[in-house]
C-alpha cells in the first residue's frame, strides 16, 4: 500500500486541474523539498524511518541507463539537443548486426550531431538491443516493464571506460577543461570536479587527479602514437597548440572524472 495516499491523491487532482500538462506535474515534483533533500542518513533519521518508507531521505540509486550516456555526452559539450526525427545509429562493437541478421542487416553508424543525439533516440531491435545499454539494465521492450531494477556489475565499468561512446565523451570533456578550465593544471582540475559533481571540490581529489594527470602526460610525452590514438580516435583532429600528449594525459582524466560514484550515481 502507499505511504503516502493523501499525496497521491493531491497530486492527481494537480495534474488534472492543469489540464494534464506532465512537464509541468514533473517540475512540481522536483522542485518540492522532498525530491531535492540530501541522501545522506543521520542516526535521527534511521531511527523514525529505517527504511526510509516516509522519506525521510533521499534514496542514492545509479543513474539509468539512458541517462548514465546522456550525462557523459552533455559534461563532455557533444550532446545534440535537436528534438524529433528518425531513430539515430550511434557507435556500437563492430559485427553485432551481422551475427544476429545473418549477414542480412547492416548498422549504419550516425554521423555528425546525429551520433551525439540523446539515448531516447537511439534506434532499437528486441533481438539486438543497444548493447551498451543492456549493460547499464535498459530493458529488451519486449514486454512492459514498469520498474527497473539496478545492478552493480564489473561489466558496467569496462562500458563507461572502454566503450567508444565513453572515450570520445571523455576526449571531448578533456579538450573542455584545457579550453575552459583556466591556465593551470588545478584550475582545470577544480572546474572538471565542478563541473561533473556540481558541488565544491575537496583539496584531497584535486592533488590525485593533478597526480595523475602529470603522471600520464610524462608517460604520453614518451609514447607518441599511443597519445594521438586516445587523443584522436574517435573524436578527430586536435584543435591548434594543444599537443597529442596533453591531449591524452587530460583524457584520462576526463575518463576518471565521468566514472566517479557521484556522478553515475543521484543523490
Amino acid at each position: 500500500m502507499p505511504s503516502h495516499p493523501e499525496l497521491l491523491d493531491w497530486l492527481a487532482v494537480e495534474l488534472q486541474s492543469n489540464g494534464w500538462n506532465v512537464k509541468g506535474f514533473l517540475k512540481t515534483i522536483v522542485l518540492s523539498a522532498t525530491y531535492q533533500q540530501t541522501s545522506r542518513v543521520t542516526r535521527e533519521l534511521l531511527q523514525k524511518d529505517p527504511r526510509n518508507r516516509l522519506l525521510a531521505h533521499a534514496p542514492r540509486r545509479r543513474l539509468d541507463a539512458e541517462m548514465v550516456r546522456d550525462q557523459a555526452l552533455a559534461l563532455s559539450g557533444l550532446l545534440s539537443h535537436k528534438i524529433g526525427g528518425p531513430s539515430v545509429y550511434p557507435p556500437q562493437p563492430d559485427g553485432l548486426w551481422r551475427v544476429a541478421f545473418d549477414g542480412l542487416r547492416s548498422y549504419p553508424t550516425s554521423k555528425g550531431a546525429d551520433r551525439y543525439r540523446r539515448a531516447l533516440y537511439t534506434v532499437w531491435r528486441r533481438t539486438i538491443p543497444y548493447p551498451s545499454m543492456v549493460t547499464f539494465d535498459a530493458p529488451s521492450r519486449e514486454t512492459c516493464t514498469f520498474r527497473r531494477l539496478p545492478t552493480n556489475t564489473p561489466l558496467q565499468a569496462y562500458v563507461t571506460l572502454n566503450d567508444p561512446v565513453y572515450v570520445e565523451a571523455a576526449q571531448a570533456l578533456g579538450r573542455r577543461l584545457v579550453r575552459e578550465g583556466g591556465a593551470t593544471t588545478e584550475d582545470r582540475i577544480r572546474f572538471g570536479l565542478n563541473l561533473v559533481l556540481a558541488r565544491p571540490p575537496e583539496k584531497s581529489q584535486i592533488t590525485e587527479l593533478k597526480t595523475l594527470f602529470e603522471t600520464e602526460l610524462t608517460h604520453y610525452q614518451d609514447a607518441d602514437q599511443e597519445a594521438v590514438k586516445l587523443a584522436t580516435h574517435p573524436l578527430g583532429t586536435l584543435p591548434g597548440g594543444l599537443s597529442a600528449a596533453e591531449a591524452a594525459a587530460w583524457t584520462v582524466v576526463a575518463n576518471v572524472l565521468l566514472n566517479l560514484d557521484g556522478v553515475l550515481t543521484k543523490g
